[in-house]
């Protein structure tokens, strides 16, 4: 079992940042990979971004590269999703997801945490 739990959204101007968090427990935390996902009313959840378990690999939505930063900290049990120069489109319940059998199944999801954007 892990737990996930997300914080760090809010509302925010276009051009703005925010820096999300996700704390991990139940399992070591540097045995799994991590990726972000979201979702927009109306439309499927979408991948965003992804990090290894050591941390070294990571790989991003083409929609968000060069603005979001994925990373981690296993002495801390957390990921962190920073992004930068946000756009009224990346407005989104965002969630954090743990791949802990290495499938990019994504057994485990936090709860979300709410990010809006204004124009």
């Amino acid at each position: 079992q892990v737990q996930l739990v997300e914080s760090g959204g809010g509302l925010v101007q276009a051009g703005g940042s925010l820096r999300l968090s996700c704390v991990a427990s139940g399992r070591t935390f540097s045995s799994y990979a991590m990726g972000w996902f979201r979702q927009s009313p109306g439309k499927e959840r979408e991948f965003v971004s992804l990090i290894s378990k050591s941390g070294r690999s990571t790989y991003y939505v083409d929609a968000v590269k060069g603005r979001f930063t994925i990373s981690r900290d296993n002495a801390k049990n957390t990921v962190w999703l920073q992004m930068n120069s946000l756009k009224p489109e990346d407005t989104a319940i965002y969630y954090c997801a743990a791949d802990v059998e290495g499938s990019e199944e994504y057994e485990y999801w936090g709860q979300g945490t709410q990010v809006t954007v204004s124009s």
